[in-house]
């Protein structure tokens, strides 16, 4: 059973800014080797303490036989860590789904490519009881350690009980949990579940509400345990919103970290109000008024303006902006300039060289 090191522990617990990490096609829509690979060096200049590979911004279709791209885009980012010879934790972390066989055979696959935690996805799942859904997490401990992940039904996540959570949370290995279920009840629940085990001091929970980035790290979401108050935060987050303008995300981390040891009335009211900043942002990148059809692209929209990708192509043709989402794009970034990182962007590039040819075996 592989286990989390005590220094990734550590910075897991203390809060870090975990982008999703999204895949660089070229225009005829096959893997760029090399926009794929400055991607995860960009993730490491900008600060972020790690990068989920295989997830849903890195497109599903990866794994499609036809495809098959899984094994390559969790390699490419592995080496880019290793070569970067980082002198700070690190974390890297796979994207895991599918049934149980599969989501053991994504497990392998990421243990033997050296990283240190599994995403696990509940998604595409909907006829299973939760028990064997648990069962299913209880196998894939035995290989990697679990990111569990709480997926909002809009885009192919379900519903689970709190009873459900509060077993899920009682597996030994389960290290973590992302709350991506974009409602404050069903929040709640795992929270509340949470606070509630006697491994409470092992889970470290992570935002994936992208409609309340800021808002969760601020909260302290409180319950009465045997008589007595327990107290569960969001550490920090692992989100697709963060795939852009991150060197900024790790600042607006950093700020946060020192507000929860300085609180402040005037500190709270200026993080919320620029926290609906944010999430006007996040309506314009990730699409809610089309059911989130255009959230790849917006991501690679921005990426593409950014000169961190070459277009905003996806391996599905049908995935493109939605009517109205490039204007508004626009108009978050022309609002809130504030929030970008341009130019780290322009001077990360600056120091990059592309190389003579693009080697795109795979």
């Amino acid at each position: 059973m592989k286990r989390l090191s005590k220094e990734l522990k550590q910075l897991l617990d203390a809060g870090t800014v975990l982008p999703a990490h999204p895949l660089a096609l070229t225009a005829d829509r096959k893997i760029d080797e090399f926009h794929q690979r400055q991607l995860t060096r960009y993730y490491i200049e900008a600060g972020a303490g790690g990068v989920a590979v295989g997830v849903h911004s890195t497109q599903f279709e990866i794994r499609d036989p036809e495809i098959n791209l899984f094994r390559t885009v969790l390699k490419w980012a592995s080496e880019e860590v290793d070569n970067a010879k980082l002198e700070r934790p690190f974390l890297k972390i796979a994207g895991i789904c599918g049934p149980t066989d599969q989501a053991k055979a994504e497990a392998e696959i990421a243990a033997d490519l050296g990283y240190d935690i599994g995403l696990l996805s509940m998604g595409g799942l909907q006829g299973w009881t939760e028990e064997q859904i648990l069962d299913r997490v209880k196998a894939v401990v035995e290989i990697i350690p679990v990111f569990g992940f709480y997926l909002q039904p809009s885009v192919g996540g379900r519903i689970f009980s709190y009873d459900f959570w509060r077993k899920f949370v009682e597996i030994e290995n389960v290290e973590a949990i992302k709350c991506a279920s974009f409602n404050r009840y069903q929040t709640l629940d795992v929270m509340r579940a949470v606070a509630n085990s006697f491994r409470r001091e092992k889970i470290s929970m992570y935002t994936g509400n992208d409609d309340n980035i800021v808002a969760d790290l601020l909260t302290e979401y409180k319950f009465p345990v045997n008589g007595e108050m327990q107290t569960v935060c969001f550490k920090g987050g692992l989100l697709g919103h963060w795939a852009v303008w991150t060197n900024n995300v790790v600042q607006l981390m950093e700020r946060i970290k020192k507000y929860r040891e300085n609180k402040t009335v005037e500190e709270a009211e200026a993080l919320l109000s620029l926290g609906t900043q944010i999430t006007d942002v996040n309506a314009a990148l990730f699409d809610p008024a089309h059911d989130f059809h255009g959230c790849i692209p917006g991501i690679h929209e921005v990426l593409r303006k950014q000169g961190l990708l070459q277009g905003r192509w996806c391996l599905n043709p049908k995935e493109e902006l939605s009517d109205g989402q490039l204007e508004e794009i626009n108009r978050v970034y022309e609002n809130y300039p504030h929030l970008n990182d341009d130019e780290f962007v322009n001077q990360f590039l600056h120091k990059e060289k592309q190389p003579s040819h693009i080697i795109n075996s795979y």
